[in-house]
């Protein structure tokens, strides 16, 4: 589906991803973890087009996809929630999802029908502005927005930090439901070890913009925790 090949990226003159090389699987749910600063963010930025690369290369679906804007990636099917959500909180609910509607792959004209199976609580809220949703409620609604382009790959930036836990495990049902029934694929930046443990299948673990430790989900033991993600 996506890899990585020796990329490096910078912040300035601070060199932030190191010849950072990893693969996704196709229709798997990948954590991408570490401590803070340690490079996940301007990871997930670097595959949407939102940062320059220095050098390597990020290879989609058999094509080099480095030099493409992010309007392009999502035409191509990558779609992105940031941290922090980043709705417009201006605009209703509606016009939110009606704007994830303009990258659609497909030129969908319509939100789709499993946009509010999934978020039945959006479907209750059209009108009224992204401001004025709790922030779970902005959380789905960022993720609903992203899944209006119909995308193939989904990129996830911690969307559990700062939620109520039903709405937390209703993102996690919806990320297996992705995974497992529509064969997208995930990748998934997650600092909450149980809920990595429950929805991911792979892990890379970075540390001063390098991969130190990777495998199955079920391999990431305590050992593993305590030496790379302990605090």
């Amino acid at each position: 589906m996506i890899k990585l090949n020796n990329i490096n990226q910078y912040y300035a003159q601070s060199h932030t991803l190191w010849d950072l090389s990893l693969e996704i699987k196709t229709g798997s749910c990948t954590c991408i973890m570490g401590r803070n600063g340690v490079g996940k963010t301007t990871l997930t930025k670097a595959i949407m087009g939102l940062l320059p690369l220095k050098d390597g290369e990020i290879m989609y679906e058999g094509g080099d996809i480095s030099k493409l804007s992010s309007d392009k990636r999502a035409a191509l099917g990558i779609g992105y929630v940031p941290q922090g959500r980043e709705i417009f909180s201006q605009l209703t609910v509606k016009e939110n999802l009606e704007i994830g509607l303009l990258g659609n792959r497909n030129s969908l004209k319509k939100v789709p029908a499993k946009i509010y199976e999934l978020f039945p609580v959006l479907k209750e809220m059209l009108k009224r502005k992204g401001g004025d949703l709790s922030g779970g409620q902005q959380q789905q609604l960022s993720i609903a927005r992203a899944l209006c382009l119909e995308p193939k790959l989904l990129i996830l930036d911690e969307p559990a930090e700062g939620i109520q836990p039903n709405i937390v495990q209703q993102i996690g049902s919806v990320i297996d439901y992705l995974t497992k029934e529509e064969k997208m694929t995930v990748i998934l930046i997650e600092q909450k070890l149980p809920f990595a443990r429950k929805h991911g299948d792979d892990f890379f673990i970075l540390e001063r913009g390098q991969v130190v430790a990777k495998g199955e989900i079920s391999q990431l033991n305590d050992d593993v925790v305590n030496q790379f993600l302990s605090v």
